[in-house]
């Protein structure tokens, strides 16, 4: 199956006749920008795919591990970053938000603490709570490089965080809303203090894929077959190929004895992948490079248009300069913002951003801006910003 040879990200899509909750959280008159959904279809192959599932006509139970499946996965781990994976080191999830879960209620004990770089994706601080453990939060580091914020592990407040009862540091890298690819040298020094205090590392690494420019990402447990050994890394095809609402993920988890640990926690209670996501995913790997590859330079574009536009129109909103994801993380505190920023831009300008205060410590003051969508659409976008702040 041969996909077409350009895609048009720049198509419009009607998505309030469906039941996008992207589209119908808000009223009709204002543009949402802001949960991590892309407006754009997915690989044509992988709808044909899809849809030659669905002419069979019967939907039944799938297999528990499909082969094809894994083995797409793990010869797709070993080319783009010769991370050797083998297919009983994979379990199957019906997300990474069931992950983060999984992993927090089999690591520890009720009361135990689970450490957590903020301002990060808001299940890295509910899913500990859920499963009755302490989130343990420290700020990353912030700072300005060439006009823009960068954010970096802050690893002498990590090791002061540390106490008798943490368990378990949950990692988001790519980073998600703050845009940073971690470099090997900040992954190795993550690591190699989660191992002088016997912490398992859950590595949340759902985007990637979605990497901006020049960008390349080191997944944390290649490093070393010490540091894969106290690691279970969560990846998706879902963020990579807009197949978010189908519910298809992996741990990876090299430890035998981790792995069961998480197999014994989930039995009875995660529930097997479903068919149709598990078709989506293995058409994603199969047959979604080519619209990769484009998407990842249309998103790049984007980017460079978001930052350009911030630093003509509006200078007193700072932005991060993302190396991955399709995510802007905006500072609002210099614009003169009366209160809430991502109220204030809903009321004024009709536009509806992530809250930064949702994001933990770190994220007062700031929004998430979703610019995974046609050009038109993220111009439009950030004219309604700029119209709001006009109003104060």
């Amino acid at each position: 199956m041969q996909s077409a040879a350009r895609f048009d990200f720049d198509r419009l899509i009607d998505r309030r006749c469906s039941d996008s909750d992207k589209w119908l959280r808000y009223p009709a008159d204002v543009l949402p920008m802001w949960v991590a959904d892309m407006d754009f279809p997915c690989p044509p192959a992988l709808l044909e795919h899809l849809q030659a599932v669905l002419e069979q006509g019967v939907l039944g139970y799938g297999v528990a591990r499909p082969a094809a499946l894994l083995e797409l996965l793990c010869e797709r781990l070993w080319r783009l970053y010769r991370w050797r994976v083998q297919p009983d080191e994979v379990l199957l999830l019906p997300g990474l938000v069931c992950g983060l879960n999984l992993v927090s209620r089999a690591i520890g004990q009720p009361g135990d603490e689970v450490l957590i770089q903020t301002p990060v994706y808001p299940p890295f601080m509910s899913a500990p709570r859920n499963q009755e453990r302490t989130p343990r939060c420290v700020p990353l580091h912030a700072s300005w490089r060439n006009g823009h914020l960068h954010y970096a592990p802050d690893l002498d407040a990590l090791a002061a965080a540390i106490g008798p009862r943490t368990r378990l540091f949950l990692l988001c890298q790519p980073h998600n809303p703050v845009g940073r690819v971690f470099d090997a040298g900040e992954l190795t020094a993550l690591a190699e203090l989660c191992a002088r205090h016997d912490l398992v590392i859950c590595s949340d690494e759902v985007h990637g894929e979605l990497l901006l420019g020049d960008s390349r990402h080191q997944p944390l447990a290649a490093l070393s077959p010490e540091i894969a050994r106290r690691t279970v890394t969560l990846l998706a095809p879902s963020k990579t190929f807009n197949i978010a609402g189908l519910g298809a993920s992996f741990a990876i988890v090299p430890d035998a004895e981790l792995r069961r640990r998480l197999e014994r926690t989930a039995a009875g209670i995660v529930p097997q992948v479903n068919l149709l996501a598990v078709a989506a995913a293995e058409a994603a790997y199969r047959y979604g490079d080519e619209w990769l590859a484009e998407l990842r330079r249309y998103l790049t574009a984007n980017c460079d248009f978001l930052l350009g536009y911030l630093a003509e129109h509006l200078p007193l909103l700072g932005c991060t300069r993302p190396e991955a994801t399709y995510l802007a993380w905006i500072d609002c505190r210099q614009a003169g913002i009366a209160g809430n920023p991502q109220r204030f831009f809903l009321e004024r300008g009709k536009i509806a951003l992530n809250d930064g205060a949702t994001f933990g410590p770190g994220g007062e003051g700031f929004v998430r801006l979703n610019f995974g969508c046609p050009r038109v659409l993220l111009e439009q976008g950030l004219e309604r910003m700029r119209t709001a702040l006009a109003t104060r």
